[in-house]
């Protein structure tokens, strides 16, 4: 009687052992996993971020009046493709140049160079060639624009560096996924493996295979669950620590990613583990005595 109450809770204490085992490796898989889907969204935001900073300069037709300066500008942000619209003055421009330089460049020329403009931020997904060269024909048909100047060769280095780092990412989130399931698979087929003489027994005694199924891949899902959490934990922790480093990034780490984030972590935590739970099971039960050894 005693020696069969020590047999079950040295039994008990493996059981609980692996579980606390598959936990933990799940949950490092799970946080490398949840590190890819981050990248790949970040990512796109990244890549927004950088295309709606590049500035185009409307340098403005002489002269203009406050008026006509203020209805332009006002039918300029009604426009689809415009982020931002900031009035920059010839004294302003001026001003500027001046910080930058150190010198005044009215003290040698004896006027002031500089036009005014209008600094325009584009929205994202206008900043492609195909629809700069529309939007620089239709902005210098206006009598208010004398020139359009923007950087053509950065913007376009840019989408094309951008295609590759998204080809890359994806590539790189498809072998890391498939490496994940590889990885959380073993982990609990060892566990189902310690466990093959007793799914024998059950057979034996004539349990049927969804009952025998039943513990094995309830206790499985909840280890991918408490997995999940917790990377969960880590990924929106070390996101939270990012953005208050630098507060920036709120513009590319936003709530919006990390829920997502989060989720795809939950539900492949859950998916995962039943998946491989149910066929590791299944492969046991299909198995002869002669093969269990």
């Amino acid at each position: 009687m005693i020696k069969g109450k020590k047999r079950r809770k040295k039994r008990r204490g493996r059981l609980d052992m692996q579980f606390i085992t598959s936990s933990i490796s799940t949950t490092l898989v799970l946080i490398l996993l949840g590190m890819v889907v981050f990248c790949v969204l970040t990512a796109n935001n990244l890549s927004d971020y950088v295309r709606e900073n590049i500035n185009f300069s409307l340098v403005l037709a002489e002269p203009i009046k406050a008026d006509q300066l203020k209805a332009f500008h006002r039918n300029l942000l009604k426009e689809p493709f415009v982020k931002e619209a900031e009035y920059i003055s010839k004294e302003q421009a001026l001003q500027e140049q001046t910080e930058a330089l150190g010198t005044d460049p009215k003290d040698f020329l004896g006027y002031n160079p500089f036009s005014a403009s209008i600094e325009l931020k584009l929205n994202a997904n206008y900043a492609h060639q195909d629809s700069l060269i529309k939007i620089e024909n239709q902005l210098e048909q206006s009598k208010y624009i004398t020139e359009v100047i923007y950087q053509k060769d950065l913007l376009n280095a840019v989408n094309e560096n951008i295609k590759k780092i998204t080809i890359a990412l994806f590539v790189l989130a498809l072998v890391l996924t498939l490496i994940s399931f590889a990885l959380i698979n073993n982990t609990i087929r060892l566990g189902i493996y310690s466990q093959r003489f007793l799914i024998h027994t059950m057979k034996l005694v004539g349990a049927s295979w969804g009952f025998i199924r039943r513990p094995f891949i309830k206790r499985n899902v909840w280890s991918g669950v408490i997995a999940a959490l917790l990377a969960n934990l880590v990924l929106l922790g070390s996101a939270y620590l990012l953005v208050k480093y630098n507060p920036e990034l709120i513009e590319v780490v936003t709530p919006e990613i990390m829920l997502i984030v989060a989720g795809s972590v939950l539900v492949f935590g859950i998916f995962i583990t039943f998946v491989c739970s149910f066929f590791s099971i299944n492969r046991y039960l299909r198995m002869k005595e002669s093969q269990l050894y």
